[in-house]
């Protein structure tokens, strides 16, 4: 049974641009099958368009170890398709064991984004690919060293003139990986089809979940659109530790005092199979993350002013983990 669904049920689905910023273009979806739930055209850079040759290469560039320092790792190694995309510790590890300062996110619909990495620094995916490559808790490999690696195997030169019309560069190892990320997609979920008129996708506990997101949770305040993330940056006390905060958050890229403690909200497309959760992993279950939010977060001298103790009953509780299980989708992978 199918019919159109009463206004109050739907979540804040302001629907942004799919071209996005930073001068993407609107690519046609053919090359791509994009899922129900997502824009049907995939920004990209007006000078890295989609093409099934890219994302080959840059699908065998994002599981070569050849690209990290010790030869070990690769970008795979925290990104890993069996947890989709994600590496299921608390924080990530690099090149040579480093550990990082943040848990790994899924790459999955980052097509769509406005910026890279928890704090935002990086503006297109091309940039977070050089940083990722660079970073010493990442691949710990210069950019110089990586294309010197590529060019030395013949078969990766044969791809890069037939994918992106030239040998090995920086720039086109940039292209080429950025363009593997973007596709990777998810949705296709019981939500979106519930959302399509699909009624009976969700049963009445998720639905009641529902309405609790979008109202008395006040979820949909930061997790709204397609990707149920504002793509903004929000201090939610995760980082104020014993009267500190232990991660400056988005003051690092901004310099202002009022972005202490501010990280981008994450998506929450396949947010069941991707614990743990917070910038930090400190949160091993979903569960318990709903009841950090019905505490009201941890207070700060920057707390969010949307984050506010919720008083949820356990039964409400019960029915926001049932709607949050329902947004696990479908992946797709591309040509």
């Amino acid at each position: 049974m199918t019919r159109s669904l009463p206004i109050g049920l739907l979540v804040a689905l302001t629907y942004v641009s799919a071209a996005g910023s930073g001068g993407a273009e609107r690519t046609a979806p053919r090359i791509l099958d994009v899922p129900i739930g997502l824009d049907r055209y995939v920004p990209a850079p007006a000078d890295n368009p989609i093409t099934p040759e890219k994302i080959a290469l840059g699908r065998r560039l994002f599981f070569d170890t050849a690209l990290s320092k010790d030869g070990r790792t690769a970008c795979a190694s925290c990104h890993r398709p069996s947890r989709h995309f994600t590496d299921g510790r608390r924080v990530s590890r690099g090149v040579f064991g480093r550990e990082g300062q943040r848990n790994t996110p899924s790459i999955l619909n980052r097509a769509y984004g406005q910026s890279g990495f928890w704090d935002g620094r990086a503006r297109t995916l091309e940039d977070q690919v050089r940083a990722a490559v660079a970073g010493d808790r990442d691949l710990g490999l210069s950019m110089e060293e990586a294309v010197a690696r590529v060019r030395r195997d013949a078969d990766y030169a044969r791809a890069f003139e037939t994918a992106l019309g030239g040998p090995p560069t920086a720039e086109r190892l940039a292209q080429a990986v950025a363009t593997f990320v973007r596709s990777r997609l998810s949705a296709n979920s019981a939500f979106d089809r519930f959302l399509t008129g699909d009624v009976p996708a969700l049963g009445a506990l998720e639905r009641r979940g529902l309405e609790l997101f979008n109202g008395r949770a006040r979820c949909a305040r930061c997790h709204a659109g397609p990707l149920l993330s504002d793509e903004s940056f929000h201090n939610t006390g995760v980082a104020w530790v014993e009267g500190s905060f232990r991660d400056p958050g988005r003051a690092t890229v901004t310099g202002r005092s009022d972005d202490l403690g501010a990280f981008k909200t994450p998506t929450l497309r396949e947010i069941a199979r991707t614990a743990p959760y917070m910038h930090d992993g400190s949160i091993a279950r979903l569960i318990d993350v709903i009841e950090f939010y019905d505490r009201g977060g941890q207070p700060n001298p920057n707390l969010d002013p949307d984050i506010r103790p919720l008083q949820l009953t356990a039964g409400d509780k019960a029915a926001l983990l049932a709607f949050l299980r329902s947004l696990s989708g479908r992946i797709t992978e591309g040509p």
